[in-house]
């Protein structure tokens, strides 16, 4: 059986605009095998060579007095981009932000951008799975039972663990949808072939 290899990832930045001046300052990125921990995480901390707006330091608790002494990001991007790899699915919380980042700084780095099609947007799913609903990653903590009161502020590693828990149970609502779909696409081939067993052999 084939390894599904996820890696469940969170940033934290210097404001909301990737194409503009702001810039990562942390990532924390966890590794799952199967939809377990494998035990592998990824953290960083980044010096974005800009001062961080008040209202954005309440956020995530960080400052260019700390962030100064480490490297900024075109340093520690082959790190990241070994940790990853290229056959991954990236595991996002309203991933366009996070991947607008990552990208940004990867561009500007001189790298290659990531593709959406390898990003799970655990924002969608959780929207599929509670409609009309807040989903936010507190209070799918909240709704799961999983304890968040260690999230006196927002950090990415931090925030990844959080996030990797609440996958957990989304994650079988993503899957079930992808079973159903490849059962209609069986129905179909079979309706348009009539023939059930060569179907079966290939896509078996």
């Amino acid at each position: 059986m084939k390894k599904i290899r996820e890696i469940v990832l969170d940033t934290e930045t210097t404001g909301i605009n990737p194409f503009g001046k702001d810039r990562l300052v942390e990532i924390g990125a966890i590794e799952l095998i199967n939809g377990k921990p494998s035990g592998r995480i990824f953290h960083r901390y980044i010096n974005p060579r800009r001062r961080i707006p008040k209202h954005i330091r309440a956020v995530h608790g960080l400052d260019i007095s700390f962030l100064r002494d480490f490297p900024t990001f075109d340093k520690i991007a082959p790190q990241f981009l070994e940790f990853i790899g290229t056959d991954s699915i990236l595991v996002a919380h309203n991933a366009d932000f996070d991947i607008n980042f990552l990208n940004c700084e990867l561009k500007r780095a001189g790298y290659s951008t990531l593709h959406n099609h390898r990003v799970t947007d655990t924002l969608k799913l959780a929207h599929q799975m509670f409609p009309a609903q807040r989903n936010t990653l507190d209070c799918l903590c909240n709704r799961f039972g999983i304890d968040s009161s260690a999230r006196v502020f927002h950090g990415a590693l931090l925030d990844a663990h959080l996030l990797a828990n609440v996958y957990r149970h989304l994650r079988p609502h993503k899957f079930d949808r992808l079973i159903k779909f490849f059962r209609i696409c069986k129905q179909t081939l079979c309706a348009l072939f009539n023939d059930k067993r060569q179907i079966q052999r290939i896509i078996y």
